[in-house]
Order: structure tokens, then C-alpha cells, then sequence
């Protein structure tokens, strides 16, 4: 199993056609931690602003998308979208992995930190800050691809797979990080 993990698309075509790069044969599904179509009113318009092309593209997926609503979503955003969008929180299970996916505006890491705790994750997803990161706190795997179209460090996205998650640089395909799930 492999997941595609993105974020914070901001309406951005040209971010999405970075991204869909990667969509292959490999990629069972994806996982999208909010701000899809909206760019917000603190973010500049994002190059390749044209949300109703991106909505076009993502319901076209021949894979499932799970995604968590950002603070940029809205509850009309569902009109132009084939897929659920509209919950704060996605969880699957995935292979015996717990993961949990929520864009990340509500709870300060602790919170999350506790909250995995407590559901005995092994993944917890976020986006919102723009900024990629991948880190292991207390046996639980913590990944924010950052945002694909108006990051703040680079543009990431994550793949997580039977083995491992990895933090990827869209720029140049590059492995920023990478965590080892087998231990």
C-alpha cells in the first residue's frame, strides 16, 4: 500500500501538476490535509490560481481521496467536489498503521501528540503551517507535506508506504527525511 499525502493546493493547478507527477501505479491512494480549492485572505493568489480546473482534476482520480476540511475550505466547496471534504478529521487503517489526518488549525502539537496517544496512532497528518516537516515524537510519525503551492520552506509532498514515510521535495524530486516504520 502507498499513499500520496499532499496539502494546502490553494486552488493551484500548476502546484497540482508538480504534483500528479508522482501519481502512479504505486499510489493506492491520497491524502489531502485541507485548503484545497481557496487561497485565503493572508496568502497571495497562488500561481495557477483556477479552482475549478483543480476540482475537475482531483474528481477525475481513479484512486480514493481522503481529506480533511482547512481553514480556507468550505462547506460549498463540496458542490464542485466528487469526494468528502467536508470533515475536520480523516482516520483509515491502513496495513495495521492508525492514521490519522486533520489540517492541523485546531490543535497545537501537544494536542495531537495526546490525542495519538490516547487512539494509539501511528501517523498523524496536518497541514496549515506551509511548512514541511517529518518527525517521530514518542513512536508516533508526524508529517506535514507543507504546502505544494505556497510553501514556506519548499514544496513537499509525503508517500507513505508499507515501510516508511518520506518527506519529498517537489523542486527536485530529492528525499528531504525519511522514517523507517519497521521499528
Amino acid at each position: 500500500m502507498a499513499i500520496l499525502v499532499i496539502s494546502d493546493t490553494h486552488g493551484s493547478v500548476d502546484a497540482w501538476a508538480k504534483v500528479k507527477k508522482y501519481l502512479n501505479n504505486n499510489i493506492d491512494c491520497m491524502f489531502h490535509a485541507g485548503d484545497i480549492y481557496y487561497f485565503g485572505p493572508r496568502n497571495s493568489i497562488p500561481e495557477g490560481h483556477a479552482p475549478g480546473l483543480l476540482s475537475s482534476e482531483l474528481n477525475s482520480l481513479s484512486i480514493p481521496m481522503i481529506c480533511s476540511k482547512g481553514n480556507c475550505d468550505s462547506d460549498v466547496d463540496q458542490l464542485v467536489s466528487s469526494f468528502p471534504l467536508c470533515n475536520p478529521f480523516g482516520f483509515a487503517l491502513i496495513q495495521g498503521k492508525r492514521i490519522l489526518i486533520t489540517h492541523g488549525h485546531h490543535y497545537t502539537q501537544e494536542q495531537l501528540l495526546n490525542l495519538a496517544i490516547q487512539w494509539k496512532l501511528d501517523i498523524v497528518i496536518t497541514g496549515h503551517t506551509h511548512i514541511a516537516r517529518l518527525e517521530k515524537v514518542n513512536d508516533v510519525v508526524f508529517l506535514n507535506p507543507g504546502s505544494c503551492a505556497l510553501p514556506k520552506n519548499f514544496p513537499g509532498i509525503g508517500v507513505v508506504d508499507d515501510n516508511s514515510v518520506e518527506l519529498i521535495n517537489l523542486l527536485d524530486g530529492s528525499c528531504v527525511e525519511r522514517i523507517d516504520l519497521s521499528r
